[in-house]
């Protein structure tokens, strides 16, 4: 959340090196991770749009698949930690939430969490379904598909696990100007489904639905958006749904102290099963575009605190760019601040947050026209962290204070799940959590 530009310039999807994801793919240590907006909505930040990556089979695209052909791209399903989190981002995304049936404990979990760790692994590697498969993404390759899971908090009083919930794993809490639905957040569990193919990414989806089917029930679902790998002569960084340059300052695998702001590790209220795993925060934010056009395009800048040709702070010189340093205390040559005082990336800067941060990891969506004819589009927020309680709640606090995009926007779901590390080779998401309630 800390700034509303998307850092971009990842290869198209490859294979994993080696059998497992141990740490980070050379991959996504190459590549950027997520892309994403911070956009305080009288109630916060907004989700990450799209990242561009380079074009399939690119010269000297690390990870490229053999021959460049966009369905060969593959990423492991086991490793340290789970896929889609650290991975460039992929064109497309299905969020799904389940309920538990009455009555599920932790057996009926395990084996739920193992069919799906199964059929999740089989579906990246692009081999069918051994169930359930309806054949339709029969022709294509696996296209850079990951499935994500994550536990809700009421999952682990249905299933009699509520001594091994973790502290973080507590309620958000209401910020001023959320309009949310509860029919469209939470879950006991949650679905991320990456791919750069949508037909991959619904009958991954369809597959976990009906393997579902007695234990647990879709709650809601979501499809969101981003661009499409090689959709521009280079790498570029991504816009969002309002133009804007989306995720300068994501933070990147690589960097210093990335992991510790990303992953868990155990502590005084980390359990120990949930060590290198994070926390995800979902906002379903709608975007008021037609108020936001209706603007000139300086006014919307000034909302921002970027350019909105090449994302370059307003305290930059005319030859500044995307990533020149923004500078707050900059004046303009009538003696005001450069950067207003409520725009976004003023309200939104580390150091207006206690340094807090997270890897947002978003996507656009567009649903049509609601009953005023206004456009039912936004963004699909996903941010990946330690801790929510020193990442996304801080920020969403400040954000909803004071910042200046708030008018533009209005967030309508939200949920937070706890997700846990990777699965290993013959083992399923979830295990470290479920053997220890054998």
């Amino acid at each position: 959340m800390q700034d509303t530009t998307t850092d971009g310039g990842a290869a198209p999807g490859g294979k994993a090196d080696g059998p497992g994801r141990t740490g980070f793919t050379r991959r996504a240590l190459l590549g950027t991770a997520g892309a994403g907006l911070v956009v305080g909505a009288g109630a916060g930040a907004a989700g990450a749009v799209a990242l561009d990556r380079a074009p399939a089979g690119g010269a000297g695209a690390p990870g490229a698949a053999p021959g460049g052909r966009l369905g060969a791209a593959r990423l492991a399903f086991h490793g340290e930690h789970q896929a889609g989190i650290v991975e460039p981002q992929q064109a497309r995304v299905q969020l799904a939430a389940f309920d538990l049936a009455d009555g599920v404990g932790p057996d009926g979990l395990r084996e739920l969490m193992r069919r799906w760790s199964q059929s999740a692994a089989r579906l990246a590697a692009g081999e069918p379904a051994t169930e359930y498969e309806n054949q339709i993404a029969l022709d294509a390759g696996p296209c850079s598909l990951t499935v994500t899971f994550g536990f809700g908090a009421a999952l682990f009083d249905k299933t009699g696990l509520t001594a091994h919930r973790p502290a973080a794993l507590e309620p958000l809490p209401a910020f001023p100007g959320d309009a949310l639905d509860p029919a469209r957040g939470d879950g006991d569990l949650l679905v991320q489904i990456g791919a750069d193919d949508a037909l991959v990414a619904v009958h991954a989806l369809r597959v976990l639905q009906r393997q579902a089917a007695g234990t647990a029930a879709l709650r809601w679902q979501m499809s969101g958006f981003a661009r499409t790998p090689g959709a521009t002569a280079q790498p570029m960084t991504g816009r969002n749904l309002m133009g804007q340059i989306d995720g300068t300052n994501n933070p990147k695998p690589g960097q210093d102290g990335f992991a510790a702001k990303v992953f868990c590790t155990p502590g005084e209220d980390r359990p120990a099963w949930l060590a290198g795993g994070s926390y995800l925060v979902f906002r379903r934010i709608r975007m008021l575009l037609d108020n936001w056009e209706a603007l000139p395009v300086d006014r919307q800048e000034r909302v921002i605190g970027r350019r909105k040709a090449d994302g370059a702070p307003l305290s930059a010189p005319a030859s500044g760019g995307e990533n020149t340093p923004v500078d707050l205390a900059a004046q303009g040559p009538d003696g005001a601040l450069a950067i207003p005082s409520d725009a976004h990336v003023r309200v939104a800067a580390p150091t207006a947050n206690g340094g807090a941060a997270m890897l947002r990891r978003g996507f656009s969506y567009h649903d049509g026209l609601l009953a005023d004819g206004s456009p039912d589009a936004g963004l699909l927020f996903l941010a990946f962290q330690s801790d929510p309680r020193q990442g996304f709640t801080p920020v969403q606090r400040k954000l909803a204070r004071g910042d200046g995009l708030s008018r533009f926007l209005r967030h309508e779901a939200s949920g937070l799940y706890a997700v846990p590390p990777g699965a290993p080779e013959g083992g399923y998401v979830g295990q470290s959590l479920l053997e220890r309630a054998r």
